[in-house]
This record gives structure tokens, C-alpha cells and sequence, in this order.
């Protein structure tokens, strides 16, 4: 069926910002003085809003700070990121060009913040490709649940099937496909090469580099 509408992932997917993302718990915490991080609290990151983070680092670590603090201190820090450092991947500025010359209509749906968000994509010149953003935050639930994808879809006013998801994460990808749509994974380096086949298993279209996806996606 042909793609009318795209859903995307923003980061490691349009943007290379997954290494900053990564290292933002460690170097927050480090900054508070905790510097023994077990690798099950690590996973536990993986999936969740930078909000719903906030609450586990107060409740573990018993900082002094409440959840809204710690938001908005980890906001700032991926702001000067978002601001300053943070790039687009190779090849997106065509293939989002190439999908609106066909019509196809576009979103963001992502765990980071809108404001972030708009920083980001606007300093990168992409903003206007989009006709909204929507964030996790605003949803209520991560990517371990479709609300996201539904309550985007419900906005363009399409159907899952004439819809591909663009996402970077295995339970992301897994997420999307379970609920109806059409799926590409994308690969990030840094990221995806341990889970790549796990990807592309569950994945509709595999996409190594966004030139791929002119020829690939119908």
C-alpha cells in the first residue's frame, strides 16, 4: 500500500543525539555525587521519559531534589546540546524533501520534550517539514505503549496500514509493528550494531542510511 503518512522518531533517527542522550544520566548524576550506577538501573532508563527518569533517580538515589528539579536541570544540560552540538543524519533533508513532493504528511512523535524538540529541529532547519510534534511527556506513556502512535495518527487522520513509523529502538519498533503500522528501523551507529538483526527481524523495511529509503518505500 502506498505511504500516505510518516511518523518519526527524532533522536537517532533524524538526528544524531543518541551518544549525548546516553551519557545524560551518568553525567547528571555524577554532577550530584553518585557515582556507582548498576546496569539494571541503566536498562531501567532505556524506555522511559526523561519525566518518569526524574522520579526514579529521586526515589533511588534519594536526592534532595524533587522530580521537577532534576527535569529541568537534565533539560537544560540536553539544551545546550540540542543548541549547539547535535547534527542531522546524512541523507534525512532529501528523503523528508522527496516525501513531501508525493504528499505524504509528517510528524515527530518522541520521548523528548517538546520545547527541546523545537530547539533542535528548528536550529537545523527541518522544523517546518512537519505538521506537529508530539511528545511522550504530553501523552502520559512511553514507547513501551502505541498511545503515542495512535493519538499522532488520530492528528493526520490516517490509517496504521498506509503508515510507516520511523524509529531507531528494538522495543520502539516492536511497539509500532504490535499496533498495526508499517515499520522502518533505522540504524544508528553507536547504537544498533549489537541489536541490528533483532531490528531488522521485526521491522518491515531496513534502512542503513536514508538514501535507502527513496527506492524502498512505496
Amino acid at each position: 500500500m502506498k505511504q500516505k503518512y510518516g511518523i518519526f522518531d527524532m533522536d537517532g533517527t533524524l538526528v544524531d543525539s543518541m551518544g549525548y542522550w546516553r551519557q545524560l544520566s551518568v553525567e547528571y548524576l555524577h554532577n550530584k555525587g553518585v557515582t556507582e550506577i548498576s546496569p539494571d538501573i541503566l536498562r531501567m532508563l532505556r524506555p522511559m521519559t526523561l519525566a518518569q527518569s526524574t522520579t526514579l533517580f529521586a526515589d533511588v538515589f534519594h536526592l534532595p531534589d524533587t522530580p521537577e528539579e532534576i527535569l529541568s536541570e537534565m533539560n537544560n544540560m540536553m539544551a545546550v546540546h540540542y543548541g549547539r552540538d547535535v547534527l542531522l543524519k546524512d541523507g534525512i533533508v532529501e528523503y523528508l524533501d522527496a516525501l513531501q513532493r508525493r504528499g505524504v504528511a509528517l510528524c515527530v512523535a518522541s520521548a523528548t520534550g517538546r520545547p527541546l524538540m523545537e530547539l533542535c529541529l528548528g536550529r537545523l532547519g527541518i522544523l517546518d517539514r512537519f505538521a506537529f510534534l508530539l511528545s511522550c511527556e504530553e501523552v502520559g506513556y512511553g514507547k513501551e505503549r502505541p498511545d503515542i502512535y495512535n493519538i499522532a495518527l488520530s492528528r493526520l487522520g490516517g490509517t496504521p496500514a498506509e503508515t510507516v513509523v520511523y524509529e531507531d529502538a528494538p522495543y520502539a519498533i516492536r511497539t509500532a509493528k504490535d499496533a498495526g503500522y508499517r515499520v522502518a528501523a533505522i540504524y544508528d551507529e553507536g547504537v544498533s550494531e549489537t541489536r541490528w538483526a533483532e531490528m531488522a527481524a521485526l521491522a518491515d523495511y531496513r534502512l542503513e542510511h536514508w538514501s535507502q529509503a527513496l527506492t524502498m518505500i512505496p
